[in-house]
């Protein structure tokens, strides 16, 4: 394995390099997974123009705008962190309108955002057609591990140190539930792209060793 150091916009560069350069069946499923610490939405939304630029269409959609409504989601309070872990995002949902639809042999019509978490209601956002040779980016925090249908997995990683220090006071309450990602996916050892990410302004890329 090789830590190698690399500037935020030579990162977008690069990613957005390897997933234009990535032929699909049909259309190109991305996970930009990672704690709202890491930032997985903001790099997700900083390769939409690059990518564009490369000739590829892309939509990207939140995990945020997929979560269950208060009444499912907030049944065991609103702190707990297991709650958070195993039942805040509505897979099925994501799956169904978004995940299905961009892959092999789907029609290419997804629906961009599902719930309005601020006003608890469903979004009432149009869909949107994804054409073939499309790339989707989903961003968000613990999407891997799950059986979600992504074709490329990035995720950013963050020591516990640097997830404690980074994470907003009032968003303290999901550390263990990252813990319990950590420990029992560990999407580290298998995402198809590593960034380790405790300091932004110097991530670093994490990469196999060259066959000896």
């Amino acid at each position: 394995m090789r830590i190698r150091p690399i500037s935020p916009a030579r990162l977008v560069t690069e990613l957005a390099d390897r997933l234009a350069g990535t032929d699909p069946a049909g259309r190109l499923r991305v996970a930009v997974d990672g704690a709202p610490a890491a930032g997985p939405d903001e790099l997700a939304a900083a390769l939409v123009e690059p990518l564009r630029a490369l000739g590829r269409p892309v939509l990207h959609v939140r995990a945020d705008d997929f979560l269950r409504p208060a009444s499912v989601r907030l049944e065991h309070g609103r702190t707990n962190p297991d709650a958070y872990y195993e039942g805040w995002v509505d897979e099925v949902g994501l799956r169904r309108e978004v995940l299905d639809p961009a892959g092999p042999g789907g029609p290419g019509r997804v629906l961009p955002s599902l719930w309005d978490v601020r006003a608890d209601r469903a979004s009432r956002a149009d869909y949107v057609q994804l054409p073939p040779g499309g790339v989707l980016l989903v961003s968000g925090a613990l999407l891997l591990g799950g059986g979600l249908p992504f074709d490329v997995t990035v995720h950013l990683e963050l020591t516990p140190a640097a997830l404690a220090r980074r994470t907003d006071p009032e968003r303290r309450w999901t550390l263990p539930a990252f813990a319990r990602y950590a420990d029992e996916v560990s999407p580290a050892s298998f995402a198809d792209v590593v960034v380790r990410i405790d300091d932004p302004r110097r991530p670093a890329l994490v990469e196999a060793a060259a066959p000896g």
